[in-house]
């Protein structure tokens, strides 16, 4: 009872008057303390909140497609859209079409598989684990040690001290990138359907981040291709290969038919008759032969179309120190680390890609709805629009610094060379931590330069690589080159740096062998960049695309600041069908045994619905490579046939120039462009100006040579020479 008594007597205390302010005030400060720390967590619960959402509805739907048998899909799509059309293998098998000469993939950039052999200790336990490709988990989990690991050497482009990630081997390296996205997938399994397997099939893997010659210095992969083709042929009854590389496997497999018949030891020693013994054909999927735009863009701000995109859309996570991880940052001292990047560097300078006031593509015309009436009135408005098309946009201009400096004549453009420019003062790297890079080292001297030179063109933006990146340059010299050959038997061509240039080498000794170049067309195309000045700090990139310049109704071929042409929204069509069109086709200097050529254009024709996933008709640069009409083409081959049996050209680009027989830009570019276009240019400008001193139109023949960098040893057309006579006296 004593007990109870106290714990009564301890209740009445609690009860006494004078305490009961105190509590009320209590009570309060504790209640408004609870709303504060509501308060202060509620952003972080929503957060967490829609990420359980999120997790949640993706493992339901997980949780439901390994739930229900693998022909649901299918059901509901032939539900909804009617029967699909049988895939090209099961199609063709019908047909009788069966396995008969052995097929090689070669990968493109960043498709192919990487795992790791060794690494630092912020990378245990990740041994074989693939660093590249796959689900990318390291990257979410330790990202910095996964870019030190991704990284090369800044000197020797090879691995770093203690580092050693390769090429995962087998079909297996790039039949998916990431789990769900095919590349080489769809293509596979329409082989296997007419007979192909692992023993006829052969993916040539390779570290796609190092130099052509780099994998063969390192891994000898260049020779074990060779040793997998020999095997093949030998094993098949001499039947000979048919090679499939896509994008820059393109220019992998160029450099690799030079090296296979080049003496060792730079060479693999096969004799000029190899690629004759033992390729059939080969079907380039998307090659960028003359390079890329996407790529200067890439090297210059480490950025492309849909980052710019990003970028302005989230510039707190590609732009700020979120999480203290500058992403465009690591992601430029990754890149600039990987010499494959340079091989797809612009190729051909201005005579190829254009100069300040011309390019091959003068007539594009970017509206998507094109009229269907076929009258010649219709065809005349389209030729006049077409034309004032041409003067808007200047696709020679690879990089604009300024909307407005893109649209003016290059007459008007006030430029100050920045090739000797002093740059800014070095600076240790105190404040940038990690994420130092040559940018760093330019100063404000520098970045002013480069901005205060306006335009830059296919030939000046080699400079201006060189002057930004100097460290990546000096490796890209020894490794690869961007001109055009003036005499393919001078012995210097012999070298290794030039053997993936289609305009600096010859193709192997092989008549019987085909040549395809199949691409898609129809999808607006990275051309040419509008760029501005960042105004972030000192530890950012200084060049930005400028998303907010548009071109409207009246230059629809502008958006987010990027120039758009025709290609395969990655490939702009003159780099990917121009060698098979023009540099190639019948006997050239380029290709002196007459190897046949043949263009295959695919139409773009997005998914009509979600249940289509990435369509059967698109001419995307990686979803091409699930398109039905391609996969046909591929297999008809390989079974036996020729180029002449799948109907020769296909062009669809055609149709947006009145009908010529040749794709796309190709009626307006020749390898001896500049030569007649200063022709063009100094008679032009002669019989407007007749009456004017005969010593202003040498000035004017000069001034025109020097823009398209010419000299008189160069330019072999006597007319020009004749009409200096002329204007002189």
């Amino acid at each position: 009872m004593s007990i109870l008594r106290r714990r009564k007597g301890t209740e009445n205390k609690k009860t006494e008057p004078e305490y009961e302010e105190f509590n009320d005030e209590n009570k309060k400060s504790n209640g408004s303390s609870r709303r504060l720390r509501r308060r202060r967590w509620s952003c972080m619960d929503g957060c967490c909140w829609f990420v359980g959402c999120i997790c949640s509805i993706w493992w339901f739907f997980l949780f439901l497609y390994n739930a229900m048998p693998a022909s649901f899909p299918q059901y509901v799509t032939e539900a909804i859209t009617g029967p699909l059309p049988d895939p090209p293998g099961v199609k063709l098998a019908k047909e009788g079409l069966r396995a008969k000469h052995p097929v090689v993939f070669v990968p493109g950039i960043v498709t192919g598989g990487l795992e790791l052999w060794e690494g630092h200790q912020c990378a245990e336990g990740l041994f074989r684990k693939r660093l590249w490709g796959g689900t990318f988990g390291e990257l979410y989990k330790r990202p910095l040690c996964w870019v030190e690991h991704m990284s090369l050497d800044n000197e020797t482009g090879l691995d770093p001290s203690g580092i050693r990630i390769r090429p995962v081997s087998g079909l297996v390296a790039a039949d998916y990138f990431a789990p769900g996205y095919f590349v080489w997938a769809v293509l596979i399994a329409n082989l296997a359907r007419i007979g192909y397997e692992e023993k006829n099939m052969y993916m040539a893997a390779y570290d796609w981040r190092i130099s052509f010659q780099n994998t063969e210095v390192r891994d000898q992969t260049l020779s074990r291709i060779k040793s997998n083709i020999e095997l093949m042929v030998a094993s098949s009854g001499g039947k000979k290969v048919v090679i499939i590389p896509h994008s820059m496997g393109v220019l992998y497999l160029l450099h690799f038919m030079k090296w296979v018949e080049a003496p060792a030891p730079m060479g693999g020693g096969g004799g000029s008759d190899w690629c004759a013994k033992h390729l059939k054909a080969v079907m380039n999927i998307g090659g960028p032969f003359l390079g890329v735009p996407k790529a200067v863009s890439g090297l210059f701000s480490a950025e492309a179309k849909d980052i710019a995109a990003a970028r302005s859309m989230a510039p707190s996570f590609l732009e700020s120190e979120m999480f203290n991880f500058q992403t465009l940052q690591h992601v430029m001292r990754m890149t600039r680390t990987w010499d494959s990047t340079m091989s797809m560097i612009p190729k051909g300078g201005d005579t190829i890609w254009g100069g300040l006031d011309w390019s091959p593509e003068e007539g594009h015309e970017c509206n998507e709805k094109k009229p269907k009436n076929n009258t010649t009135q219709t065809a005349e408005s389209d030729r006049t629009r077409k034309s004032d098309n041409a003067t808007r946009v200047k696709y020679g201009r690879i990089i604009s610094f300024g909307k407005l400096v893109a649209d003016l004549h290059s007459s008007e453009i006030e430029r100050i060379d920045f090739r000797d420019a002093l740059k800014g003062k070095s600076h240790a790297n105190s404040t940038c931590r990690d994420v130092w890079t040559e940018y760093h080292d330019m100063g404000i001297e520098g970045v002013t330069a480069v901005a205060d030179y306006k335009v830059y063109t296919a030939g000046s933006v080699l400079d201006l690589l060189h002057f930004v990146a100097p460290k990546l340059m000096k490796r890209g010299s020894a490794h690869f080159s961007y001109g055009i050959a003036d005499d393919l038997d001078d012995k210097k061509y012999e070298h290794y740096k030039y053997w993936s240039n289609p305009l600096e080498t010859k193709l192997p000794n092989a008549p019987g062998m085909e040549i395809f170049s199949m691409y898609g067309v129809g999808i607006p195309t990275e051309r040419a960049y509008v760029y501005k000045l960042s105004t972030a700090g000192d530890c950012y990139i200084p060049f930005q695309i400028d998303t907010s310049a548009e071109g409207g109704s009246k230059s629809p071929c502008l958006k987010g600041g990027v120039f758009h042409t025709d290609g395969d929204e990655t490939v702009p069509i003159l780099s990917a069908g121009y060698m098979c069109v023009k540099g190639w086709r019948g006997k050239t200097r380029f290709n002196p045994s007459g190897i046949r050529t043949f263009v295959r254009e695919y139409n773009h024709a997005p998914p009509a619905n979600l249940l289509e996933g990435r369509g059967t008709q698109s001419g995307a640069h990686v979803d091409i490579m699930g398109n039905f009409a391609l996969i046909e083409d591929i297999i008809r081959v390989a079974a036996g046939a020729a180029g002449e049996d799948l109907g020769g050209d296909k062009v669809y680009s055609e149709q947006e120039y009145s009908g010529k027989p040749e794709a796309a830009y190709f009626n307006v570019l020749e390898l001896d462009a500049p030569v007649r276009r200063c022709e063009r240019l100094a008679l032009d400008g002669f019989r407007r100006g007749r009456g004017r001193p005969k010593k202003y139109w040498g000035e004017v023949i000069r001034r025109d040579m020097e823009q398209l960098q010419l000299t008189e040893d160069m330019t072999l057309d006597r007319k020009i020479w004749r009409t200096r006579i002329r204007a002189e006296g």
